[in-house]
This record gives C-alpha cells, sequence and structure tokens, in this order.
C-alpha cells in the first residue's frame, strides 16, 4: 500500500526540491545534482498503472522524476536511475534529508 494518501501531496509536484550533498561525500556522482520539481505525488509508473504499493518514494536529483524503492514490487527509482543514467534519488518520505547514488551504492547526506 502507497503511504501517499488520496489528497496528500508528497512530495509537493509545485515545491521545488534543492538537495546539497555534504561536501564531504565520497560519492563523486554529486555533480549530477541539480535543483528539481518532482514530477508527481506518487511513484508515477505505479500510478499510470492503477497501483499504489509502493513503500518509499524517491525524487530523481537530475530531472525530478518521482519512483518506488527498491523495497516496493515496482522499484521504479532504480530502474529510471539505470534506463536514464541519473545516478543519485533523495528520498521523498517526510522528514528524511538523505540521497542515495545507484552507482556507488552509498548514501549521501545533506550539508549542515
Amino acid at each position: 500500500m502507497g503511504l501517499t494518501e488520496p489528497g496528500a501531496a508528497y512530495p509537493d509536484p509545485t515545491v521545488p526540491l534543492a538537495f546539497e550533498p555534504d561536501p564531504s561525500s565520497p560519492c563523486h556522482h554529486t555533480s549530477t545534482i541539480a535543483p528539481v520539481l518532482p514530477t508527481s505525488a506518487g511513484c508515477l509508473e505505479c500510478l499510470r498503472l492503477g497501483e499504489r504499493d509502493w513503500v518509499h518514494l524517491r525524487t530523481c536529483l537530475a530531472c525530478g522524476h518521482v519512483g518506488c524503492c527498491d523495497s516496493s514490487p515496482g522499484k521504479h527509482a532504480a530502474a529510471h536511475a539505470e534506463q536514464q543514467d541519473h545516478p543519485i534519488a533523495a528520498s521523498a518520505e517526510p522528514g528524511e534529508q538523505w540521497a542515495w547514488c545507484y552507482l556507488d551504492q552509498t548514501e549521501i547526506g545533506r550539508a549542515r
């Protein structure tokens, strides 16, 4: 079951996301991070399929694509990262302040 309830908007597709990575991050792909506008308030592919069975959401930090995490049946965020060569996605969960690099398989914290 998707955690986004009907009428809830997170990530909010009207609010730009500007993720500033921790400069001490060992990830070499942080230069691909750009301010983005989330494409939807749920996993785009799941919603297109009429499904809401994602576990957590991720926002691509290259284009704003919203996909579901690897614990979700569709694993759409990882598929997007691979297909589009967009390696980093931020957690779209309320209160979470981290991103994930699919190429380096490493967590990236926010700058303080």
